[in-house]
């Protein structure tokens, strides 16, 4: 969240050791003046009450009117139950808002009869209905359907279950960190979280444990029923189907407005593809990925992402290719001076021609561009394409990764896909 000239990163954090295996989970506390530069703070939130005794799972930050922050989050209880939970500022004044409360009349919402135990987690942020009362959209398991369940409050304190959820699926099993946002139908400044009304879309987004991965659907949210109708319904009530946030080790994603710089950020965890062992000998596990800027594509149904301005700042050495370098088909250009393990990438391929780009007649296959990207890897020529970058490439190029680009033409427009091949 952003609050008084301050970035806060709340995150799953465990005390006593680099897996999830001894211990109950914390909340960690980190600051930043720009989103880059971080400074870590003692833990705010930790398990040491009956309704979170067992572990403070995950949850999100509202900034109330007049400024105060709040949190809820998911409590572990002492009967191993799942519930939610409020917690506030010890010192609303303390820009660093290093130490937090939990009432004593917590939980806030306690495990509804119908939800087992287990599977009743992660408040969203908190928006606020044109009739004055706030919402707050938990994920839970409903009589064995995934849902996306909806909370009513005056107060922030009492809560009431809407009748009918967000969104239901039978089919992907249970989903979570749950994440309903608002963005303009035009332009790509960000809006605040409670912004509804004409010229506004929303964004839903949920976590899939079956697949861990993200998915989302632009559509309208109607806050007098707290229903969600998605612009594209052909894409079904299984969210696996729908559009994908990011194609790599990414779950778990959060984003926030931020008032700062009147955009809507995008956090997102990478789980990453180490092994245990590998995480216990360095000492910690999971990354957070650099900060992305979000907004709605001109077409009404897609996301258009950015890496925040501010990563910029990092850039130090620079090396290259000039301008008007030729690629050849089968051609391989190395770039010289990249020595550290990471790069930030510029690059601008100029196509001469596309008439030779391949024909797709499958009115489906945008409904799965992996699909494509695997059997078209970057080993199989096409007729433009593939082209693109070798990165973490073994001087022999036995091992390497392509970020490759591939032109198509579907019903006499042209598509680009943007694929990553990991074979080798």
């Amino acid at each position: 969240m952003y609050h008084n000239g301050m970035y806060h990163l709340f995150y799953q954090y465990n005390p006593h050791g680099a897996l999830w295996d001894i211990g109950n989970l914390s909340w960690g506390h980190s600051v930043s003046g720009d989103l880059v530069n971080w400074a870590a703070l003692d833990t705010a939130l930790d398990p040491t009450s009956p309704f979170d005794a067992n572990g403070c799972w995950s949850g999100s930050a509202t900034i109330l009117p007049g400024g105060l922050p709040a949190i809820l989050y998911t409590g572990i209880d002492a009967s191993k139950q799942q519930v939610q939970n409020v917690a506030f500022p010890k010192n609303p004044s303390d820009p660093l808002l290093r130490e937090w409360e939990k009432p004593a009349y917590n939980p806030v919402i306690a495990l509804p009869a119908d939800v087992p135990g287990d599977n009743f987690r992660d408040p969203s942020t908190a928006w606020l209905g044109r009739d004055g009362l706030w919402r707050v959209a938990v994920s839970a398991e409903v009589d064995g359907v995934a849902s996306t369940l909806v909370y009513r409050s005056k107060d922030f304190l009492r809560w009431e279950r809407n009748a009918a959820p967000l969104h239901a699926s039978r089919a992907a099993g249970m989903v979570e960190c749950p994440d309903l946002f608002p963005v303009a139908e035009h332009g790509r400044d960000g809006l605040d979280t409670s912004a509804n009304g004409a010229g506004v879309r929303h964004v839903l987004k949920l976590s899939v444990m079956d697949t861990l991965q993200d998915y989302y659907m632009v559509g309208r949210y109607d806050d007098a029923a707290d229903a969600f109708s998605p612009a594209e319904p052909e894409r079904g009530d299984d969210c696996r189907s729908w559009r994908r946030l990011d194609y790599g080790h990414v779950y778990a994603s959060k984003s926030f407005f931020d008032a700062r710089k009147n955009r809507r950020v995008l956090w997102a965890w990478a789980n990453e593809s180490d092994s245990q062992a590998d995480d216990v000998a360095r000492g910690w596990s999971g990354v957070q990925t650099f900060p992305r800027k979000l907004w709605l594509d001109k077409d009404g149904k897609q996301l258009l992402q950015w890496p925040i301005e501010e990563i910029e700042t990092l850039r130090r050495k620079r090396s290259g290719l000039r301008r008007g370098t030729r690629l050849d088909t089968g051609g391989l250009q190395e770039i010289v001076g990249v020595t550290s393990s990471q790069a930030d990438v510029e690059v601008v391929f100029k196509i001469p021609s596309l008439e030779e780009a391949e024909r797709i007649d499958d009115p489906n296959w945008l409904l799965d561009p992996q699909k494509l990207c695997g059997e078209k890897g970057a080993a199989v020529q096409g007729g433009v394409g593939p082209f693109g970058l070798l990165v973490m490439a073994s001087g022999d190029l036995h091992e390497h990764t392509a970020v490759f680009f591939r032109v198509f033409k579907h019903h006499d427009k042209y598509k680009l896909l943007m694929c990553t091949d990991l074979t080798k």
